[in-house]
């Protein structure tokens, strides 16, 4: 049964038993806790957390996950991915555990000819909660499992919370049998190599309090309403019902395995004497699949956050196809491929492939530089290492190589062995252990976001903020609440900062790129000057600022927006969506939003696109952006549902978690074409003549795959126009030339002094050749050995410098000899060393003589046989040096 028909079997299953149908949500959404999303549950979180109230009673999904936590762990196990389908059905009230149950036994135990899977029931096994009797006797008397098939576990195994405090309570796995051959007798409990689970049931009824891991917290009550959270591995399924050995061989993942052997020339295997090549062959698929999903959600490879999680899987793809032979370009191929093979259950890939290979094989040509890079700088560890008579690689120097410079540890192992050396992994693995730690202790940081919001805890659950923005800058309110450094306090007086709560704002609170609105609050006592204004739980605004005159208190008020500032940040929100429009226009759908930022006179706009915008292509896109101004194209908003909102084309971001009513803006229509419509909840101007002209100032990569346009708006748009008129006015005064030939003028006098420099360097480089003969002279006899070890010529630079001792050193013709040149002012003090084959052959190495005199001026250096340089700092070690060059060469030419 190929794994696109498991699905669907498992969505017939649960509509037909009417559940609601929930598309997949993105792997990235807005949420502080979150890299990716990791589990079926999460886009409906804000339903259990009571945020939103669920517009279906039950429902179903198949959700995309990924987790990251144990990346280096992938293709150790077979029954782990890093990407994976979680199906999933949740209920709000309406059944709980007997439904889950009997929902979930009837799908896995139907005949395939009626819609099921067709499991065999003496199989399956299940395990509850400790103390979950109910469950147990569910699973027994109304189902009719076997009684020694059903195991009780304790709170670490069968109990669910989302690691905060916040719902939770106890589930239920299901596991099948894979046979004897596969381990031990005993159920789930003894075995969980031979009883994989394949579905877990959670029945959430609790609350959870504080505490770390799976059971080291309280349960501290119970939920109003009974919820049912269920997950169905459909990776595990199908390897199953595909009758493989693991998840690698099924119809998604095996097709990419056999793309690897091809390339590599090295041919899979499970065999426990290969398992290490196997390995690297389940990093490949896994990780391929993987960034392939992250990239057509919008993700791009970068330095950090998801960003860094998609290079460093790309990274280990690209590794790992090394270490199994490969020795050219290998992303084009694997991704082709996960395309093909994913494209039946994501239509979606079929449209963004050519994005998606783009930008995997820029990052592989960037990652081949690094490895390049990398082996540079290992090989001058090794050199370093054996000339000081060691044989391990020092844990740290292998971490430096794997965490700055992106140098696979497996890399650097291998090539250690090849050198006959071996590398410290106690201090490496220490060392990475710390890194962890680190980032253990950041992630448990974000992981906490919602603690944070007990002080607001009773606005968000009974007086959510109404926001009367869209309609009015004024609102006659009421102040719900004021904090003080983190406190309710009752009043606060001038000077005082405070977040102030409303029952109604006209604050556009900063969401969607869109800054936050400025204003006042005003009392019968005082007035709030307010600043700021951010969400907490989605429900209440947080109005930030100083109290500038008198008093404030809960009670009457009158919240007003600075209309100005709204206007301008206004012009910028909707300029943003036409800039949005002419670059898809211009360069492809690909070209997705990746961020924003709007405020008054000015908009940053983020886009998923690789190569630099032409002069050419960003003009275009600011024509096209500027006619669409000077059309007076008409702004309207409308209010409809998400399903709905898509039908139309409205354009939806990565990472937005939309609800199931959405704002639609859509820019254009009538007789004039629609040029832009997207779903936002910023908020716009009424017409695009009210924007005024937009002037791009820039356009620059802000990560691999991300570029950056920036822009000025309106008055501000104007402003740089005058200014840059300004500029050329007054070069044109001084190069006494028309405007409109000042870019000549500049471009001759550049080519001038270009010529100029050329010619001076030429004479400087034969003033110096021309002191070749007296260096000559005055050489000295080591051992038979001419050498000549002083300063050179005072201003000569490193290449003046190798090009003088390189030229001394040919006038010795037959005669065995050693230059070597030094610097004897400046901050750096660069010298080189010339050695002639006359004095090669009577064993004189440069590099030798280089290592002996970089360390006597504070530097350090190295090169060939025949030529070597360095640097140094220290000018008072220069008659050291001199000796230190002698005494080298007396020692080889003895």
């Amino acid at each position: 049964m190929y794994t696109h028909e498991i699905r669907q079997r498992f969505i017939d299953h649960y509509v037909k038993a009417g559940h609601t149908l929930v598309p997949s949500a993105s792997l990235v959404l807005d949420d502080p806790t979150l890299l990716f999303v990791n589990a079926g549950m999460v886009p409906f979180k804000p339903y259990f957390l009571g945020q939103q109230a669920a517009p279906f009673a039950t429902a179903t999904s198949i959700q995309k996950c990924v987790r990251t936590l144990d990346i280096d762990e992938v293709g150790i196990t077979t029954r782990h991915n890093t990407f994976f389908q979680m199906a999933g059905n949740f209920s709000f009230g309406a059944y709980f555990k007997e439904g889950a149950i009997t929902h979930a036994w009837t799908l896995l135990t139907s005949p395939v000819n009626e819609g099921g899977y067709g499991f065999d029931p003496d199989l399956l096994w299940a395990t509850v909660y400790q103390d979950d009797d109910e469950t147990f006797a569910i699973w027994r008397d109304v189902v009719g499992l076997r009684e020694d098939h059903i195991q009780r576990r304790g709170m670490k195994d069968n109990f669910w919370s989302m690691g905060v405090p916040g719902p939770c309570g106890p589930s239920s796995e299901i596991f099948f049998d894979r046979g004897p051959a596969y381990g031990k007798e005993g159920g789930p409990v003894v075995d969980e190599d031979r009883y994989i689970e394949i579905w877990n049931l959670v029945f959430m009824e609790k609350e959870r309090g504080e505490g770390i891991g799976k059971d080291g917290y309280e349960v501290v009550g119970s939920l109003p309403q009974k919820n049912i959270d269920t997950g169905m591995g459909i990776e595990r399924v199908a390897f199953i019902l595909q009758g493989v050995e693991n998840v690698y061989e099924t119809d998604l993942l095996r097709p990419t395995i056999t793309t690897a052997e091809c390339l590599t020339g090295t041919a899979y295997s499970d065999d426990p004497e290969d398992h290490q090549n196997a390995v690297y062959f389940r990093v490949i698929a896994d990780h391929s699949r993987t960034a392939v999903m992250l990239i057509a959600d919008g993700v791009s490879p970068g330095n950090e956050g998801r960003g860094y999680i998609l290079r460093r899987l790309i990274r280990r793809i690209i590794r790992s196809a090394r270490l199994l032979g490969a020795t050219g370009t290998v992303m084009q191929e694997l991704t082709s491929t996960v395309c093909q093979s994913m494209t039946p259950s994501f239509p979606e890939l079929a449209a963004q492939r050519d994005h998606i290979q783009k930008v995997c094989t820029t990052e592989e040509k960037a990652f081949l530089r690094t490895l390049d890079a990398g082996t540079k700088l290992f090989t001058a560890v090794v050199s370093d290492l054996k000339d000081a008579g060691q044989a391990v690689v020092p844990g740290d120097v292998a971490f430096t190589l794997h965490d700055t410079h992106g140098f696979p540890i497996d890399l650097t192992r291998e090539m250690a062995a090849e050198q006959g050396l071996s590398v410290d992994n106690d201090a490496f693995q220490q060392r990475m252990q710390e890194q962890k730690q680190r980032a253990k202790a950041d992630s448990q940081a974000k992981k906490h976001a919602h603690a944070d919001v007990g002080v607001y805890r009773d606005f968000i659950d009974n007086q959510p903020t109404e926001f009367t923005g869209y309609e009015s800058l004024v609102a006659d309110t009421q102040i719900l609440g004021i904090i003080v450094d983190g406190d309710v306090v009752t009043e606060a007086s001038v000077g005082t900062a405070v977040e102030v709560i409303l029952g109604e704002s006209p604050f556009y609170a900063e969401s969607g790129g869109q800054c936050a609105d400025r204003g006042t609050i005003t009392t019968a006592s005082g007035e709030v000057a307010i600043t700021d204004v951010q969400k907490v739980g989605k429900k209440v605004w947080l109005h930030r600022g100083t109290i500038s005159i008198g008093t404030a208190a809960p009670g009457p008020a009158q919240a007003q927006v600075d209309g100005t500032y709204r206007r301008h940040a206004a012009q910028a929100h909707t300029a943003t969506h036409l800039v949005h429009a002419a670059i898809r226009t211009v360069l492809g759908d690909q070209a997705v939003q990746a961020g924003s930022l709007n405020k008054p006179g000015y908009l940053r706009f983020d886009f998923n696109w690789t190569d630099p915008l032409s002069t050419v292509e960003l003009a275009e896109i600011e024509t096209r952006v500027n006619t669409a101004i000077d059309q007076d194209l008409p702004v309207i908003t409308e209010i409809m549902s998400l399903d709905e909102a898509k039908a139309s084309g409205a354009v939806a971001l990565f990472g937005e978690n939309y609800g199931d009513e959405v704002r639609v803006v859509t820019i254009g229509g009538g007789e004039e074409r629609v040029f832009s419509k997207e779903l936002c909840g910023g908020t716009h101007v009424s017409s695009t003549a009210q924007i005024g002209p937009v002037r791009f100032i820039g356009e620059s990569s802000v990560g691999s795959g991300i570029r950056r346009v920036e822009a000025y708006v309106g008055l501000r748009a104007l402003d740089a126009a005058k200014t840059d008129q300004r500029i050329v006015s007054e070069l044109a005064s001084r190069f006494k030339a028309k405007p409109g030939d000042i870019v000549q003028r500049v471009s001759s006098l550049q080519e001038s002094v270009k010529n100029l420099e050329k010619e001076l360097a030429e004479l400087h480089m034969e003033a110096v050749l021309q002191a070749a003969a007296t260096y000559v002279n005055d050489a000295h006899d080591v051992n038979g050995i001419k050498v000549v070890a002083m300063t050179g010529p005072a201003g000569a630079d490193g290449g003046q410098l190798r090009t003088l001792a390189c030229d001394i050193r040919g006038r010795f013709a037959e005669t065995p000899a050693v230059v070597a040149l030094f610097t004897a002012e400046g901050y750096k003090l660069p010298f080189v060393v010339a050695v002639n084959q006359a004095a090669i052959e009577r064993g004189v190495n440069a590099g030798d003589i280089v290592k002996a005199a970089a360390p006597t001026i504070g530097g350090r250096g190295g090169g060939k046989p025949d030529l070597a340089q360095g640097s140094g700092t220290d000018a008072e070690g220069l008659e050291a040096a001199y000796a230190a060059v002698d005494t080298v060469v007396a020692a080889v030419g003895a």
